[in-house]
């Protein structure tokens, strides 16, 4: 997590987070911490807010009979807690995220697991369009507490460069 401080005035200061576009280099990868343990509620009102009706993320009975044994995490849940996880590391300074590719649940989750995820720099350009951003793609994963990887997704991502992010205009 890339934190600041920015003075706001005599005695004053503010704590800002996140990187500009300048501070991004292909390669690197970002460590996303605190995990985050999800609880059987969690997945339960996750699911039924998005009204997903799949029984396999709150029906025990039926899931017993599935080959997992058990409720699993309701995917786009761990999508959006990756995605969380990475914001104050990867977006805090973006001006909008501008798509999600690749998606891949490569092992299921389950309440009572850890969640951690890393995000890796893949590429970056100069915006076209708009001289004080730029676009940055990263590649995240989110493995449970044994190291197992759950889930990977790209995300592309319009970052503003420094001095030019809302917060900076913000007195």
């Amino acid at each position: 997590m890339v934190q600041s401080v920015k003075k706001v005035g005599e005695n004053r200061y503010r704590e800002t987070f996140g990187r500009y576009f300048e501070d991004f280099h292909v390669g690197d990868v970002y460590e996303h911490r605190p995990g985050k343990t999800i609880t059987e509620t969690e997945n339960h009102m996750f699911t039924l807010m998005t009204m997903n009706t799949h029984p396999m993320h709150f029906d025990e009975e039926f899931a017993k009979k599935s080959e997992f044994g058990r409720t699993i995490v309701c995917s786009p849940l761990t999508v959006a807690l990756m995605v969380g996880m990475s914001v104050t590391d990867c977006s805090q300074k973006a001006i909008a995220n501008l798509g999600w590719d690749d998606i891949r649940m490569t092992h299921p989750l389950f309440a009572g697991d850890t969640l951690y995820a890393e995000s890796e720099v893949l590429e970056k350009r100069e915006s076209k369009s708009r001289p004080t951003q730029g676009i940055v793609t990263i590649r995240t994963i989110g493995k449970n507490q044994d190291g197992v990887q759950v889930c990977q997704f790209v995300r592309k991502m319009l970052i503003a460069k420094t001095g030019h992010a809302v917060e900076d205009l913000i007195d």
